[in-house]
């Protein structure tokens, strides 16, 4: 009977054994899942990093696009400002000499 009683001893042993490395293999399981939804939780956080990182530097070139665009037609706008006030300047110039041929002809014909 002693053989028997160690040999029901060993039985449960071997199955608490089995039950905990059950529980183990269920944990550590457990454990990798947890880590791998970490890890592609941390990826798509990368990913999206990266993604709004790549928009706000296609941004950037557009904005610097933009100033240069704006410094360019400033440029222009100078010099057309420029011209204009050389044409008015003609034109107060010819005013001034039609005021002039006027006051000779209204003289003349007196």
């Amino acid at each position: 009977m002693a053989a028997g009683g160690a040999a029901d001893a060993q039985a449960r042993f071997g199955h608490s054994v089995k039950g905990l490395l059950t529980e183990k293999v269920t944990s550590c399981g457990t454990d990798v899942i947890a880590l791998t939804k970490q890890v592609l939780k941390g990826s798509r956080s990368a990913e999206s990093c990266v993604q709004l990182l790549g928009q706000a530097a296609r941004n950037m070139v557009m904005q610097e696009d933009a100033i240069l665009h704006s410094e360019d037609s400033l440029r222009k706008m100078a010099i057309i400002t420029t011209h204009l006030q050389y044409q008015q300047e003609a034109i107060q110039k010819n005013v001034e000499q039609s005021s002039n041929l006027q006051d000779q002809l209204s003289h003349l014909l007196k």
